[in-house]
């Protein structure tokens, strides 16, 4: 399937809250035990900006109100000026959207642009046990960079967090 994306407007702000509490009880890509709100994610998306941390959200062509999917470049280890040259990336896509190509698409878009948006690098974390998102990093030329032992509390089991990276 062919997809498309565009920057995220506060109205995509529910859709973006639905697609990540989609993956809360499959504990295979967040930590987050309970969904979370719209209203708990809207300091979140006002410090985003589309001229340095944008939010795109995809779409599929002809239908840009329904969002499949979003990514977003977010400030790096808590955003100290030394880390400006490096972006860490969300991607999350809607249950019914994965292994269709969006996120390839927005992956894509993201490496794309992250350079334009004055990015030398960038990083995400993503669970060992996430065999599909590693391989769609790895696929764009991601890199593992370390690897931290059963950091993350799932609830029913402990779970390495691999950390990847991409100079751009």
């Amino acid at each position: 399937m062919t997809y498309a994306h565009r920057l995220a407007t506060r109205a995509d702000l529910p859709a973006i809250v639905d697609i990540y509490n989609s993956v809360i009880p499959e504990r295979s890509a967040t930590c987050d035990w309970e969904p979370i709100t719209v209203a708990s994610r809207e300091a979140w998306f006002a410090e985003s900006d589309p001229d340095r941390y944008p939010v795109w959200v995809g779409h599929e062509p002809g239908s840009p109100t329904v969002v499949t999917g979003y990514v977003s470049l977010e400030p790096f280890l808590n955003g100290r000026r030394g880390y400006d040259i490096t972006a860490d990336l969300a991607l999350y896509l809607h249950p019914e959207h994965r292994g269709r190509g969006q996120g390839e698409h927005l992956l894509g878009q993201a490496v794309a642009r992250a350079p334009e948006l004055g990015f030398q690098t960038i990083a995400t974390t993503i669970f060992a046990s996430n065999e599909r998102s590693l391989r769609l990093f790895r696929a764009r030329g991601f890199q593992e960079w370390g690897r931290l032992p059963a950091v993350a509390d799932l609830g029913d089991r402990l779970e390495d967090v691999v950390f990847v990276g991409l100079p751009l």
